[in-house]
């Protein structure tokens, strides 16, 4: 096999594990967020089971982009790529870090009652997943196109945190019974707007991968 071949089939086989690792990425934040809308502590132990998957499949990818460096000595846009899956896995490594402090939350409030149905935390969830998802589309297929879709979400997740945190603190306000789930409505927003920030991350290493700036 020429050397050449050997890179290509090393990207083809680095590409199933990122994509492996975006598959659990999502899993671990719609059980997060699913258990702390049912206060259900059940699936707190699948989450804290997907981040150390995540961390072991960002291990092993780190580990084989670093031998590609020493044995193919890529450079130019095939330095650019093999950099940027050293980065696009650690934010995919931080954001099931996120998803498991939001399932930690779920396990210090499971005893607690919701102030109301949950709506705008399982939307903001949505759009933070669906970015994460195009995120990945882009890097798989080396295409920016689905990038412009990710940051124009980041602005309504932005939005959507903030008029979080007003409603919240509105009834904290009212009533200081509250303040505990009150408190913990933010830290669940603020995970979420922090995994979007993520998304946006690799969105942003694709664009300098694909096009050198």
């Amino acid at each position: 096999m020429s050397p050449r071949k050997a890179y290509e089939t090393e990207l083809n086989e680095l590409d199933n594990l990122v994509a492996e690792m975006a598959k659990k990425t999502r899993e671990a934040i719609e059980l997060a967020v699913k258990s702390f809308e049912k206060l259900d502590v059940g699936m707190v132990k699948r989450v804290e089971e997907l981040d150390e998957e995540l961390y072991m499949l960002n291990n092993d990818i780190e580990k084989r982009c670093l031998e590609v460096i020493a044995l193919q000595s890529p450079v130019a846009k095939d330095l650019r790529t093999i950099g940027t899956y050293l980065k696009v896995i650690t934010d995919f490594d931080r954001i099931g870090r996120y998803a498991r402090d939001i399932a930690e939350v779920t396990a210090h409030t499971y005893t607690m009652a919701h102030i109301k149905p949950l709506v705008s935390i399982p939307h903001m969830a949505d759009m933070a997943e669906h970015m994460v998802d195009l995120s990945v589309e882009a890097f798989l297929d080396r295409d920016t196109g689905p990038t412009k879709e990710v940051f124009e979400l980041e602005d309504k997740v932005d939005s959507l945190y903030d008029e979080i945190f007003r409603e919240v603190i509105t009834y904290m306000m009212e009533d200081s019974k509250k303040i505990g789930i009150g408190i913990n409505y933010m830290l669940v927003a603020r995970y979420l707007e922090r995994i979007a920030d993520h998304a946006c991350n690799i969105s942003e290493r694709v664009i300098y991968m694909v096009t050198g700036e």
